[in-house]
């Protein structure tokens, strides 16, 4: 049986035929994730020997993660306190429900530690049918933030053992190489599995849920839009970036995460643009854009969850004081890290709520939209997961200001040559365009070194 609609109802084929295509496309994009994450991270990192700067790269990344995040959430919190959505709402404390996932500060450092060198996990799920039959079904997930520290000790350890590691390196560029290939046959498929991923949201996440939460889902997307639309091009104006070059680059990612609803299922195209079209050296990129995809959600861990605290506290009659309100803003501003373990907004909600001692049991009255919004919440994530890199990279002198500025949404699709040996491999680390003409190869290693 396929998914039902929005009131309950089983769709029909071209519903389900629209899902089946769309979910599969972000399935096997989720599939690349794990093994292309690990040997480009590894890759990076032994490349770092070769950046003077690679430490105020990382602190750089990270400061740029809490002033955007920051900006988000004090945005999210003063369209709480203008729309007052608990106040305009319609919805019944019957409706409330304790929250199936929550998290918790602990989350953090247990999701650090990998329960196994792949930071690979299994669960199972038990149904009980009408007539009593169970059935079980197992499926195995991935933890990208493990995979990211597993790869970075072994990246660190390689860095260490000098040229005892180089037969691994190598290994790992090959690796790279072929999963890069891999990559971009699932790439090709993105036409078909975007049309999939908007006619299966179309048919499925019908308005009619809204009408009781409607002032709510208007003040979430308001902040989405501001935070997209005016804050990011604040900044790369700021920065001496051109806001049209930005957005015609990182569309393609922006466009699939609004469809996909996943920041980890558009990762690789995230990282490509970020390369492709923006610029952003390999080296970094391929170590920032991860990290970012796990750590970095101005939708999901700002925007979302300062609204939602106010209007769970307008629905149970809370005053909050100021004390509360820079808590909001210190839960969006860390807390993102520590739910990047079990990922998803709601978890995000559940652990800002529990930090101001707020009811739990608000979070059900949200989940009914949750799909409509998630939406949203995911494409200004990954926006900013493109952006923090870029500007990163201009002030740090080290973005290809004419690849940003030329490139277009088309040269995501564009084929690769064979990587430049030495080069980090990392996706999107060559020039688009094939050549048989002498001295190409050192034409391109000669315009990566300008890029750097």
């Amino acid at each position: 049986m396929g998914p039902q609609d929005a009131d309950g109802e089983v769709p029909n084929g071209l519903t389900t035929t629209l899902a089946t295509i769309g979910s599969s496309f972000v399935t096997l994009l989720k599939a690349i994730v794990p093994p292309l994450i690990f040997t480009a991270i590894v890759a990076s990192i032994a490349n770092l020997r070769t950046v003077t700067n690679a430490a105020r790269l990382a602190g750089q990344t990270l400061l740029w993660f809490a002033i955007t995040a920051a900006i988000s959430v004090a945005v999210g919190i003063g369209l709480g306190l203008i729309f007052q959505p608990g106040n305009h709402a319609s919805v019944s404390l019957d409706d409330a429900a304790e929250p199936g996932k929550t998290g918790t500060w602990i989350d953090f450092l247990t999701g650090l530690i990998p329960g196994n060198v792949l930071g690979l996990g299994a669960g199972t799920q038990v149904e009980t049918a009408a007539d009593g039959a169970v059935t079980a079904t197992t499926s195995v997930n991935f933890n990208v933030l493990q995979i990211l520290v597993v790869a970075l000790v072994i990246g660190i350890a390689a860095l260490k053992s000098g040229s005892k590691a180089d037969p691994f390196l190598a290994f790992n560029r090959s690796a790279l190489a072929i999963i890069q290939k891999v990559l971009w046959w699932i790439i090709r498929l993105a036409p078909i599995g975007t049309l999939g991923l908007i006619g299966n949201a179309i048919a499925t996440y019908g308005w009619s849920s809204l009408s009781s939460l409607a002032w709510f889902a208007a003040a979430i997307y308001v902040g989405l839009a501001l935070v997209l639309f005016v804050v990011y091009p604040v900044l790369l104006r700021t920065n001496g970036l051109k806001i049209t070059s930005y957005f015609k680059g990182a569309w393609p990612a922006i466009q699939l995460a609004f469809v996909s609803r996943s920041s980890i299922g558009t990762l690789p195209v995230t990282q490509r643009v970020t390369e492709r079209n923006l610029g952003v050296p390999s080296e970094y990129a391929s170590f920032a854009v991860p990290l970012a995809a796990t750590t970095k959600m101005d939708g999901c861990a700002s925007i979302y969850p300062a609204i939602s605290a106010i209007f769970v506290a307008e629905i149970f009659n809370v005053d909050l004081s100021i004390t509360d309100y820079l808590l909001i803003a210190f839960v969006s501003v860390v807390g993102s890290a520590a739910t990047a373990g079990l990922t998803g907004a709601v978890v995000m909600l559940t652990l800002t709520l529990s930090t101001l001692g707020l009811p739990l049991a608000g979070v059900g009255l949200l989940l009914a939209i949750d799909p409509i919004l998630d939406m949203g919440r995911t494409a200004v994530n990954v926006a900013g997961q493109a952006l923090v890199p870029t500007i990163v990279a201009k002030r740090e002198g080290i973005l290809d200001v004419e690849q940003y500025e030329s490139a277009s949404a088309e040269d995501l699709f564009a084929d690769d040559d064979a990587p430049v040996e030495g080069d980090a491999t990392a996706v999107g680390a060559t020039p688009s365009g094939t050549t048989d003409e002498p001295g190409a190869e050192t034409v391109k290693e000669t315009a990566a070194a300008g890029a750097r």
